[in-house]
């Protein structure tokens, strides 16, 4: 029996985790992050992935920082024949990689060596790429940049979010870890080394980042949107406030006007100008302090006052 030491983190994870388990092997352990503060009220919430472990009675080990953590060395003494790792969010050090007979693979939701980093699935659609997929690879010191052992291809669809395209890929990858443990334990595969020339990256998504900046083009602006949906969310300012933008609809108009500037206020949404000399409806908002709403029932309330001519992205000065 092959045991394995798993580490994951966010919901990416679960079906990674539950796939292994399905597929019979001995999960030792599970190897996840710290239980953190959730939502206005600050409840110390779990990971996904214990909650998952801990249903299968699977021991869980919580470090803040794994390299030179109490953790390490106790992983390390559990003698596991292979280290599994799907959105774990650390470098592993090299005790850890070298310690397993079969070494430390990564699942990664990318074309590597393509975006490399935290934030892959954000940034495949904000790019507007047509299609991204799942790496297989063993861990390396350096992130994301092992030798490759298995690739699936997903298609972006055109209506694609962060949500929809996660949940694919994670499916696409619990399934490509179930055809690659068998011929890696085997010792089937060949590994291909990246060609680190060809990398790009993908940062985890900063603050700045979800600001939609209105002089950009329609095509982008479109792409930032579902490229945040659904987290961390595109967001402007409307009086002087930030307002989430959830939900938008590229539309086809002809017209003059400046970047940010409404132009028709339709029942179903207001629609924007661009810096490209197209327009975007917004269809799915988020006022300040209010719950996310579809754009007419916010044109219908609080939303009421919008009109032709105002300015979205301007924030108050003082």
């Amino acid at each position: 029996m092959t045991k394995i030491v798993f580490m994951g983190t966010p919901d990416f994870s679960v079906p990674v985790l539950q796939r292994i388990l399905e597929d019979g092997y001995e999960v030792i352990a599970v190897v996840t992050q710290p239980d953190r503060p959730v939502g206005r009220k600050k409840v110390l919430t779990p990971p996904p992935v214990k909650v998952e472990a801990l249903k299968h009675g699977i021991p869980v080990y919580q470090p803040e920082k794994i390299r030179q953590s109490e953790e390490l060395g106790q992983i390390i003494a559990l003698q596991p024949d292979l280290i599994v790792t799907a959105a774990f969010g650390q470098i592993l050090p090299k005790e850890l990689l070298d310690a397993p007979r079969l070494g430390c693979i990564n699942v990664h939701a990318s074309l590597l060596p393509e975006l490399r980093g935290g934030a892959p699935i954000h940034y495949s659609i904000i790019q507007g790429k047509e299609k991204t997929g799942i790496t297989i690879m063993y861990m390396a010191e350096k992130l994301d940049a092992g030798d490759i052992l298995t690739v699936a291809e997903v298609v972006i669809e055109e209506e694609d979010t962060v949500g929809t395209l996660h949940d694919k890929l994670s499916e696409v990858g619990s399934e490509l870890l179930s055809q690659t443990l068998p011929q890696l334990i085997a010792g089937e595969l060949t590994p291909i080394p990246q060609v680190d020339e060809e990398a790009t990256f993908a940062p985890n998504i900063k603050r700045s980042d979800e600001k939609i900046d209105w002089s950009a083009s329609g095509e982008q602006i479109y792409n930032q949107i579902r490229g945040m949906n659904p987290w961390p969310v595109a967001f402007t300012e409307y009086e002087s406030k930030p307002m989430k933008v959830w939900k938008a609809l590229k539309v086809n108009r002809q017209a003059e006007a400046a970047p940010g500037t409404i132009i028709s206020v339709e029942e179903d949404g207001p629609v924007v100008a661009t810096g490209s000399g197209s327009f975007i409806k917004i269809t799915e908002l988020q006022p300040a302090g209010k719950k996310k709403m579809t754009a007419d029932v916010f044109l219908r309330g609080a939303g009421s006052k919008m009109a032709v001519n105002d300015i979205l992205g301007v924030a108050n000065e003082n």
